[in-house]
């Protein structure tokens, strides 16, 4: 009798509104393997449409959800669909959407897949984002590992997808058994932590954890490894060590699906369980992501001025730039007061988006100069792109100088934010040390600039690309223009959504 009433009760708690849009990926993507299957050579651009359509599908599920404005958990509290989850996931959806955009020619000129234009690739981005929306919207440890597995099983496959390319190979290779270690270390931080408080679920785990009795040895020990996994997956020093290898040796396409959306989705990932599931250990985890900040800042922005390899160099700026999102995350819990806590987690969300929005940009454009036979990689590809290309010259000088953070880009309104909390925090000194490392990454930003419009052209083959790609290109520079002069709404909505997130 007890197990039915058990059984009876877990199926009233299965809702599955807050899981629409994952169930609609989950059979859209299956149904677009098994019908690329079947594409004949000449068809196979309908896998790109019907992945696109997907996503948008995913979109308005989202959206709809978003519009109920209401906390809602289901399967026993294992999954929640609140304010933070539903903006998250819409910014996903339209970074992967411009991945893809930005993809198409890319891999279809490097028959990176069976055929021109093949389903892998997109398949294979598909059930990465949904390891994506399992992690933003996990509220157990169990979901949110199965969530890191899906997201990290798929991209390990599309950094290996050019069999017969050796760079990509070892790449692969690399990230396949680094990756293995974080995950291991991730592992075994949930397991010590579930030993010390009995349960997987983030809320019962906050409960035990704040509450007197609590093994705070073995909690801390289990803190240590989780902390070390979640700096593996933002690519932050020390664990940044796969970063420029991978990014590097990675098809470009491949390197944008892993540097864009991911980053979002392990935003969520340690606001989950650090800031949800650990609040009574702050002081501990604060101590090491202000080591992991300072490191990030100093090693990706001195590294980064030595490379010649825009991929790696890029690279290096992104361990610098999470170094950014890891201030703000530091600094939420200092003195216990909830409104800087949201103020500081809200800049980190807001820096996190702004930059995936850049990234991909930057990427992007990167892909737009490569054509079939041709990578371009180093900074003197970008060499005359001024003259070769005025207006796609503006975008990429807009997105290298939104990087360095200079105004009235979007990127300088998001450093500031998350200078300010810092400094409302009490700590201007670490404020301090921010700008000066971002002093030092204004120099190879800038040096991009100087090659496009001052040094003469190397490669002036003329740049063709499809009018999807140079569309979406466009409004990508023009919104990094426009949320930097307009960037209140934005903040907005972040600072409310992470209010509502700390108060669930």
């Amino acid at each position: 009798m007890n197990e039915m009433n058990s059984t009876l009760l877990a199926a009233a708690d299965t809702n599955l509104a807050p899981v629409y849009a994952e169930i609609f990926l989950l059979i859209a993507a299956s149904a677009i393997l098994l019908i690329d299957m079947f594409l004949k050579e000449g068809k196979r651009h309908l896998t790109y449409v019907l992945t696109l359509l997907a996503i948008f599908g995913c979109g308005v599920l989202t959206f709809a959800d978003m519009s109920a404005g209401a906390t809602v958990f289901t399967f026993n509290g294992m999954y929640v669909s609140d304010p933070m989850s539903n903006l998250l996931k819409l910014v996903t959806y339209v970074a992967t959407a411009m991945t893809l955009v930005y993809s198409r020619q890319y891999t279809g000129d490097r028959a990176m897949m069976s055929g021109n234009l093949g389903g892998e690739f997109y398949v294979l981005a598909l059930f990465s984002m949904l390891g994506q929306m399992i992690m933003i919207s996990g509220n157990s440890m169990l979901s949110i590992y199965l969530g890191v597995e899906l997201m990290s099983l798929s991209l390990y496959a599309l950094v290996a997808m050019r069999r017969d390319h050796a760079i990509s190979t070892e790449a692969a290779m690399k990230y396949f058994i680094l990756g293995a270690l974080s995950s291991g270390f991730l592992l075994y931080g949930m397991s010590m932590i579930y030993g010390a408080t009995g349960s997987l679920n983030i809320d019962a785990i906050n409960q035990v954890s704040s509450a007197a009795g609590a093994n705070q040895n073995i909690l801390v020990f289990g803190l240590v490894f989780v902390v070390a996994g979640l700096a593996f997956k933002l690519g932050v020093v020390p664990f940044h060590m796969w970063v420029p290898d991978v990014v590097q040796g990675a098809p470009t396409s491949v390197t944008l699906l892993l540097g864009g959306a991911p980053k979002l989705a392990t935003f969520a990932m340690v606001i989950r369980l650090l800031v949800e599931g650990l609040p009574a250990m702050a002081f501990d985890w604060q101590q090491m992501l202000l080591v992991l900040a300072v490191l990030s800042l100093a090693v990706g922005n001195i590294t980064a001025i030595a490379q010649t390899n825009i991929k790696r160099m890029l690279a290096y700026s992104t361990i610098a730039q999470m170094g950014f999102v890891v201030l703000g995350m530091m600094t939420g819990v200092v003195g216990g007061d909830s409104t800087n806590a949201a103020a500081s987690y809200s800049a980190a969300m807001y820096y996190t988006i702004t930059y995936v929005l850049t990234t991909v940009g930057s990427f992007g454009l990167i892909m737009m100069l490569a054509r079939a036979g041709h990578e371009a990689e180093t900074i003197a590809d970008f060499k005359g792109l001024g003259k070769r290309s005025p207006w796609f010259a503006i975008v990429m000088t807009v997105l290298m100088f939104s990087l360095a953070g200079v105004p009235p880009m979007v990127g300088f309104m998001a450093k500031w934010a998350v200078l300010q909390a810092v400094a409302n925090a009490g700590m201007v000194w670490l404020a301090v040390v921010a700008v000066l490392f971002s002093l030092v990454g204004a120099f190879y930003y800038l040096r991009i600039v100087k090659t496009i419009w001052f040094d003469e052209a190397v490669d002036t083959a003329p740049i063709n690309t499809p009018a999807d790609m140079r569309a979406v290109m466009s409004i990508n520079g023009v919104a990094v223009v426009l949320l930097g002069i307009v960037p209140g709404w934005l903040l907005a909505v972040c600072y409310t959504t992470m209010q509502a997130t700390l108060a669930k």
